[in-house]
């Protein structure tokens, strides 16, 4: 038994008044999205046997960051107007096409695989604190569907949207807090898309915005160096008079050691790996999104491998032990 069965049989015994939103039951149309001890869930999805058997009894309330209309029902108008917003649609351009379809490769799909199999829940907005602070801020979802277009190989207005994206209340003032990626039912993961948004911005030249270069710098820093210069990061993207006003608070970080002298300049013993890191990328083509393609299959092999080796240890043993 799910939620979702729990509230129909609510509604159905007890009350009848019982307001909440539901469609296929079968954890795809995203409908039944809501809070269980303030975490957004789809109620469809939640199992109820493991709560029932620890003896807890659940809060549930509605969705976060969204007008409630009454009990479990939220005002999803703001939401989809910000998803209308990333122009959701294809934009090829005048291009003739002289296939019947538009070829597209695999590793062009890869790019886009984890935003498409978005269903439009709104948990992620649900739990997002840059929307709870900024409630103007673009929001994962719709950031999330932004970068199914921008990353689209058929897709010809890539950097236009990248320009939206940029502006006030866009990419950039996501605090990263992973909340979106951590309540997403589907393994979207719109923290990652908003960071593949940037990552294209940059490789497009976009980077007018603070947030941008506060990236570059960190990058030019580890490039160079082998570390993060926190100490530069205010004159290098702020601006010398934004370090000026800010004195102050580094002189009471110096105080408490938290400064480095600035000469000589530290530089990380393995300095050399950093940059041939970077080389390597530049000459690999895999800056911009598939970059980030690119290491999040990496991991997954990784945690492949190792879940593998541990499922042949305990094979082992249960042989020793036999």
């Amino acid at each position: 038994m799910t939620l979702l069965d729990v509230l129909d049989l609510i509604k159905d015994r007890v009350d009848g008044t019982l307001s909440y939103r539901k469609s296929c039951r079968m954890m795809i149309c995203g409908s039944c999205g809501m809070r269980m001890d303030g975490a957004a869930v789809l109620a469809c999805k939640t199992r109820m046997q493991p709560i029932v058997s620890a003896g807890h009894v659940p809060t549930i309330s509605a969705m976060g960051n969204l007008p409630i209309l009454k009990d479990l029902v939220v005002d999803m108008g703001p939401f989809w107007n910000k998803i209308r917003a990333m122009k959701p649609w294809l934009q090829p351009g005048y291009d003739e096409v002289r296939e019947k379809e538009r070829i597209v490769s695999q590793q062009q799909v890869n790019v886009i695989n984890k935003e498409a199999l978005c269903i439009m829940c709104g948990c992620c907005v649900s739990e997002c604190n840059s929307m709870e602070a900024d409630p103007e801020f673009f929001g994962p979802a719709a950031l999330a569907k932004g970068f199914r277009f921008v990353g689209d190989a058929r897709d010809a207005s890539a950097v236009e949207r990248l320009e939206d994206y940029n502006s006030e209340h866009g990419i950039w003032d996501c605090t990263r807090c992973y909340f979106c990626n951590e309540r997403c039912p589907k393994g979207v993961d719109p923290r990652d898309a908003i960071a593949k948004l940037g990552a294209e911005s940059i490789k497009e030249g976009i980077d007018h915005d603070m947030g941008a270069k506060h990236a570059n710098w960190f990058v030019t820093s580890a490039k160079t160096t082998g570390w993060l210069r926190e100490t530069e990061l205010i004159p290098k993207t702020q601006g010398i008079i934004a370090a000026i006003q800010q004195t102050g608070f580094a002189l009471a970080l110096a105080k408490h050691g938290k400064v480095p002298p600035p000469v000589p300049p530290h530089v990380a013993k393995d300095v050399t790996q950093a940059r041939a890191l970077y080389d390597l990328v530049k000459a690999q083509g895999v800056d911009g999104a598939l970059g980030i393609v690119q290491g999040e299959h990496a991991l997954s092999r990784i945690e492949f491998e190792q879940e593998s080796k541990e499922r042949e240890r305990e094979l082992e043993l249960e042989q020793v032990t036999e």
